[in-house]
Order: C-alpha cells, then structure tokens, then sequence
C-alpha cells in the first residue's frame, strides 16, 4: 500500500506484480462474438458474478479448485490473452478495466457489477493489506483511504472505471446492475444474468425451479469461501506449474516472483465477508467527511449515485 508498489501501463495504474507484457497482451485482446466478460472495479463482486455465471453455464457445477476456476473464467490483466484464447467454450473473461480500455466487440457480451464506494474501498483496503510486505509497516485503512479517493491504488480511479461503463448500461451487449441489487433479489438478478447469456439457460432455471437453487447455493458465501480462501494463497504458483494440457505459456513470466515471494500481512481471505455495509466499522467521522467531497467532485453533472439511493450510504 505504497506508491512505490505501482506504475503506469498504457494509461493503467497497476500494481508492480501485474507483469507487463500480459498487461499490454489483454489490453490488445481481440474479442470473439462468443465472449462473455464479467467487468468490475475491483471488490465490487466480480467472483461472486463470475462463480453465478460459471454455474449458470454448468448448471449448478461450477470449478471445484481455485486453478480450474480461473481457467474456466481468466483473468486477462493477470494471465494475458493467451488464457482468453485458449478458454474452454463456454466461459468468461473477467477484467478491471475502463470501458475506453476495454476489449470491445459489438458482438461480444459485457456484464458490468459495481459496488457503493465506500463499502469498494474497504474491501479493496483488506485485499491489498494481504498483498502488501511485512517489510511496509503502515498498512493501516487511513493511509490506504487517501490512495483510493486520490485514485493512486491498483486501477487507478474508481469512478474512472465506473462512468466510462455507465453510459453504456443501456447498450443492448451490456448488462449493468450493483452489488447491492444482487445481494437482494439474488433469484432475479440470476435469471436476469441467465437470459442475458443467451441460449435456453433462461428458460431452464425458470422451469426448474431446483436447478435455480442449485445454481444459487453452488455460488453461496460459504462455498467460495470453501473453495479459495485456502487455495488463493498458492494459486499463482499452481498456474505457473500446470500439466502440459492445461499450461499457459505466458504465466512462466511469474516463475522467479513466486520463488521470491516475502512474508505479507495478515488476510482475512480472498472471499471475505460479503456484507453491504462494512464500510461503518471502518470509516471515521473526517474520512466520510473527505469522501463525501470527493464523490461530489467526480459524479457532478451525474446522476450514478441514485444506484444507491436506497443504500443506507452518508
């Protein structure tokens, strides 16, 4: 959680442990009409959306191990285009990126999920502590809460992010809703996601009520929380030594980083506590003060903060 930590790719700011030719490899990823990509700002719900669709696809089966998880539904920035090129079909792509950086086809699908700012930020906080050095010792929410409102953390700005796909939720290849919306009407939002995929998977849940269940439970907190928070730690590791059948050529560029990975602080797991709300045991009195400027600053002239009119939010 230190500027040291980040630098500038093609207009990203990115963390130093993204390497950068895989950056530039998914930025210049060129979609298939059969693409379907889960885009977040980052802690906004983009596994949870990612496991839904994967059990969606495989009614109600979705990857047992963190590593057939991340195969079956890439990570572009992180594993490059060579992941999304050689996905078993049918999958999804996730990435973090801007619309205006986004691979883009009119013929590929975009599923978008965002998250209140405040709620992003603390998620963010305890992703990062978990990836930070023992060697930093100020790993606290304050410092960390000035790098995200100052949009210096891991991709850079979040209503950056957010705006740029925004104006694009009413665009017929895009699917846009929040956090908040799936956590309340988790059924809906799933049938919604379900018949945006195409195909028959809508009407097959609708008709079969103990598939939807399936589908829902397979992606429950305590089942993603089963399956990565264990595995999430070695996971790079895995990747970079895959069988042959199953290896991406350009995750050798992480060979000598994981060998040389330090002691990092404390995590409270990869899938945490999945909660809206989180940000009041977090947030003091001058921070939502300073948040509240800042949100005013980036959204005006918009009206993307009635997403959460209904969000008990300062």
């Amino acid at each position: 959680m230190d500027l040291e930590s980040y630098r500038d790719i093609e207009g990203l700011w990115m963390h130093k442990f993204f390497h950068e030719d895989l950056v530039r490899s998914a930025l210049a990823y060129k979609p298939r009409p059969d693409d379907v990509f889960i885009v977040t700002f980052p802690k906004c719900g983009t596994t949870w959306t990612q496991y839904l669709v994967l059990s969606i696809l495989s009614d109600g089966q979705p990857p047992k191990t963190v590593t057939d998880f991340m195969l079956a539904s890439p990570y572009l920035e992180l594993m490059g285009a060579e992941a999304g090129e050689k996905m078993h079909r049918p999958g999804l792509l996730k990435t973090h990126l801007p619309f205006y950086k986004q691979p883009y086809s009119p013929e590929a699908k975009y599923i978008y999920v965002t998250r209140n700012p405040y709620d992003v930020c603390v998620s963010f906080y305890h992703h990062l502590r978990s990836m930070t050095p023992k060697t930093e010792p100020d790993v606290s929410f304050a410092k960390y809460h000035k790098l995200f409102i100052s949009g210096k953390a891991s991709y850079g700005g979040y209503f950056d992010n957010l705006l740029s796909w925004y104006e694009h939720r009413n665009d017929s290849n895009v699917l846009f809703f929040t956090y908040e919306q799936l956590k309340k009407d988790t059924d809906t939002w799933t049938l919604k996601i379900a018949d945006f995929l195409g195909g028959d998977y809508g009407k097959r849940l609708r008709v079969d009520p103990d598939l939807l269940r399936k589908v829902v439970d397979a992606s429950s907190l305590k089942n993603m929380q089963g399956v990565f928070n264990e595995q999430m730690a070695t996971l790079t590791r895995d990747l970079v030594n895959l069988p042959p059948e199953k290896a991406i050529k350009s995750m050798e560029v992480y060979r000598d980083v994981v060998n040389k990975i330090v002691p990092m602080h404390d995590s409270e797991g990869f899938v945490r506590k999945g909660v809206v709300g989180d940000w009041k045991a977090h947030f003091s009195p001058d921070q939502i003060r300073e948040t509240k400027a800042w949100i005013a600053e980036k959204t005006k002239g918009s009206d993307v903060m009635d997403l959460w009119k209904d969000v008990d939010l300062p």
